[in-house]
């Protein structure tokens, strides 16, 4: 499958090069308003390609998207100094007015997917946007939660002396300050957390939950601090989405999605755990939340529709 990224800074570079190194798709097209940072991307990456998965990765206009089963968004303006949220938002939603068009007339039947910030109200403008121009339900997928859930799996399973791998856990709600990290559904192999802990005898108090939940919220903070921007996460986390399509897998992924309503909040975008197939997000999978979890997401879900109706989205 030709996979297209639009927007080739760090982010996009850092996405395309995960799916080199995970040798996800067939062909990769890299698309930038600076064409010249695109042609230099494409060809820097393609230097890779002999230690990984050989495929042909070039650089062109919206009319090479052509062919493209999947075009991954990260493109976007930066914020100003003292411009507000609300501003940047809509500049970005101006960008994104102009560009899916683009996209969609060279590849509309493809799968977009966004990387764009802040993702759950870029995902739900691409979603709106992309639905004036096909009926194509599923077929708009944010990168959402994904980064934060992998975050949450990795603190766990340092906690636990296990691979991350074996780690079963969810971040829900919006990409940012409100997300709910769903700890009555962890589990490591199917083992829930109190039994887990009963085995091995590492327990995981409320002091280290708060560590843990404090360590992924604040991720992305000491990460900027560190070095300006994140990447690399980002880019696997994408490149997991792409790979869950391109192979057709069913995959349970926690990312965003346009749903219906989500704790009697209607019509939102944020994340909860979704099937990821050829056709895009299948269906979502709601998880057992308890209480203090479901009143979460409910606030989370609310401050999402909030930034949605400021910006008449």
């Amino acid at each position: 499958m030709k996979i297209g990224i639009v927007g080739c800074g760090q982010v996009g570079s850092s996405i395309a090069y995960a799916c080199v190194l995970r040798g996800i798709g067939t062909e990769m097209m890299l698309v930038d308003a600076n064409h010249t940072l695109a042609a230099a991307q494409a060809e820097d990456i393609s230097h890779a390609t002999p230690f990984a998965k050989s495929m042909p990765i070039t650089s062109g206009t919206y009319a090479d998207l052509h062919g493209c089963g999947i075009v991954i968004i990260s493109a976007g303006v930066n914020q100003k100094p003292s411009e507000t949220r609300l501003d940047l938002l809509k500049r970005n939603a101006d960008v994104f007015s102009e560009i899916i068009p683009l996209i969609l007339a060279a590849a509309p039947e493809s799968i977009l997917l966004i990387a764009t910030n802040p993702v759950d109200i870029m995902t739900h403008m691409a979603a709106k946007i992309s639905a004036k121009i096909r009926n194509c339900p599923g077929k708009v997928i944010g990168s959402g939660t994904i980064l934060d859930t992998a975050r949450f799996r990795t603190l766990l399973a340092k906690h636990l002396k296990v691979s991350s791998h074996s780690v079963h856990a969810h971040v829900l709600g919006e990409h940012g300050d409100s997300e709910v990290l769903n700890w009555s559904g962890a589990n490591i192999s199917n083992i829930g957390m109190a039994e887990f802990s009963e085995r091995t005898g590492i327990l995981t108090t409320v002091a280290i939950r708060q560590q843990i939940d404090e360590g992924v919220r604040r991720a992305a903070y000491r990460i900027i601090q560190g070095k300006g921007a994140t990447w690399h996460g980002i880019g696997a986390g994408m490149a997991r989405i792409a790979q869950a399509i391109v192979e057709d897998e069913h995959s349970v992924v926690t990312c965003c999605a346009p749903l219906v309503s989500v704790e009697g909040i209607a019509d939102i975008t944020l994340s909860i755990p979704h099937i990821i197939s050829a056709q895009g997000a299948l269906q979502s999978v709601y998880p057992t939340l308890d209480e203090a979890e479901r009143s979460a997401l409910e606030a989370s879900a609310k401050i999402l529709k909030d930034v949605q109706n400021s910006i008449n989205v």
